[in-house]
C-alpha cells in the first residue's frame, strides 16, 4: 500500500508509521488520535482514497492518504460499505503495528454518513461494522476525516 504525504511525497506504510511515530515522540505530554477516513468519487471509474490523520489535540496534525481508481460503478450502498471496509483494513494493521511498540494511541474511524441525505440508511450498518470491530466511529458533522480530509482527494 502506497502512501502519499502533501510535504514528504511518496511513502510506504512502514514508513508512515515511523513518521506518526517521530511526530508523537516530539511532543510525548500532548494527546493524540489516529483518525482513518475514506471518501469516493463516481465519474468515469470510481476514485477511492483513505486518509490517515494522526491530531495533536488542539495544536494540529499531519495526514496521509491512499488512492485506488476502480473501472466498474458501484451503488452509493456498495461504495460507502467499500468505503468503510478500507479504513477498518487501515486501523487493524495499524493497531497490530501499534502493538509492537509502547505507544498507545486512540484510533477513530470517520465515516462519510450523516442524518441528511441519501446515507442515513446506512449509519447503523457502517457505524455497527466499525464499533463491532472495535473501533470508535464518527460520522458527519463529526467525520472531517473522511468527509473533508479524504473527500478532497477524490477530485
Amino acid at each position: 500500500m502506497e502512501f502519499i504525504s502533501p510535504t514528504k511525497g511518496k511513502m510506504s506504510f512502514d514508513e508512515v508509521f515511523e513518521d506518526i511515530l517521530t511526530f508523537v515522540s516530539e511532543h510525548p505530554e500532548d494527546q493524540y488520535s489516529l483518525i482513518i477516513g475514506s471518501d469516493s468519487q463516481l465519474r468515469d471509474e470510481t476514485c477511492f482514497v483513505t486518509a490517515l490523520i494522526v491530531h495533536r489535540a488542539s495544536k494540529g496534525g499531519r495526514f496521509y492518504y491512499t488512492k485506488n481508481r476502480q473501472k466498474f460503478t458501484r451503488s452509493l450502498r456498495q461504495r460507502i460499505f467499500y468505503e468503510t471496509s478500507n479504513s477498518l483494513v487501515l486501523a487493524s494493521q495499524l493497531t497490530a503495528k501499534l502493538a509492537e511498540t509502547d505507544h498507545e494511541l486512540n484510533v477513530e474511524i470517520h465515516l462519510d454518513v450523516g442524518t441528511n441525505g441519501k446515507t442515513k440508511e446506512l449509519i447503523k450498518e457502517v457505524v455497527g461494522m466499525v464499533t463491532g470491530s472495535g473501533f470508535c466511529a464518527k460520522i458527519k458533522p463529526d467525520s472531517y476525516g473522511a468527509s473533508s480530509i479524504a473527500d478532497r482527494f477524490t477530485k
